[in-house]
């Protein structure tokens, strides 16, 4: 990784894999009007100011899936660091094998339920590649 000219600024997402009763995790594609639309993530989203990882891990959920979870289901497991061209982004990932709720997009994206294995065969931002190698080893 070469070193940026200037700063950049650090931006802070959560994002969480979560596991179903099968060992599957859901990853959602990103809906046509977004940066990177089309390739397929872990959910969750941006920490707002003041507001703790997990509790903005919480919200998304609710935000982007329609289900709820707390923060003792919640897991911390690895993070990701890569610098974008205007932006750092720092991502911790969670596992979640407890939530209420049925899953349902709220946002228009695609979801889908992938074996470990598998997480490879879909195109993912930069940031969530080197994610899939730790899910396929640890799960």
């Amino acid at each position: 990784m070469t070193e940026p000219d200037k700063p950049l600024p650090i931006v802070l997402v959560v994002a969480v894999a979560l596991i179903d009763v099968d060992g599957r995790v859901l990853i959602a594609q990103r809906p046509e009007g977004k940066k990177m639309a089309g390739l397929w993530e872990f959910p969750g989203g941006k920490v707002d100011p003041g507001e703790i990882p997990e509790a903005a891990l919480i919200r998304e959920l609710k935000e982007e899936l329609a289900i709820d979870t707390k923060e003792s289901c919640l897991a911390p497991f690895t993070f990701a660091s890569h610098c974008y061209d205007d932006f750092h982004l720092l991502m911790p990932l969670y596992l979640c094998r407890r939530w209420w709720g049925s899953i349902v997009p709220q946002e228009g994206q695609a979801v889908k339920w992938v074996r470990p294995v598998r997480l490879g065969d879909y195109p993912m931002p930069p940031a969530d590649k080197p994610l899939i190698a730790m899910l396929r080893d640890f799960l």
